[in-house]
């Protein structure tokens, strides 16, 4: 069984699909679909099985973004993804999730374009781009700007 097929189980799976749905869609055995469910902890009715993965991704035992399990450290704080990879492809796929403050959203004027800019969370900021700081740091007026 390759990858592609063990995420299409895995998915399936989630939305409720029993083992002859799934194994009429792959072209497999229900009982090699079965097997690999039991492996990975999706064995039992189907809308248990839901409820159940949703349940250990609230606890922080499944990764938010894959689904794998994920291996607490005694000290810390508790981890929501499994890998950095899968941290990163979350947070990107998912911007609304962050939690701005709008306290910390500041307002500028570059002082080498003269353009407003806002950045967040950094109130010592003065350039709009790091292409206006060079330009402001390095090159004099007869540069021609």
């Amino acid at each position: 069984m390759n990858e592609v097929e063990k995420q299409t189980i895995y998915d399936l799976r989630l939305k409720g699909v029993g083992y002859k749905a799934i194994a009429a869609i792959l072209g497999k055995s229900r009982d090699s679909i079965r097997g690999f469910c039991k492996r990975n902890g999706l064995a039992g009715d189907s809308r248990v099985v839901a409820l159940n993965v949703k349940e250990q991704m609230n606890n922080h035992l499944l990764c938010t973004c894959c689904g794998s399990p994920i291996n607490q450290k005694s000290r810390g704080r508790t981890r929501k993804f499994c890998t950095d990879e899968c941290r990163r492809k979350w947070w990107k796929e998912n911007p609304q999730a962050r939690n701005k403050n709008d306290a910390a959203i500041y307002h500028y004027t570059c002082p080498q374009c003269e353009n407003d800019f806002s950045c967040y969370g950094n109130k010592k900021r003065k350039f709009c781009s790091h292409d206006c700081y060079i330009k402001s740091r390095f090159w004099s007026d007869e540069d021609g700007i």
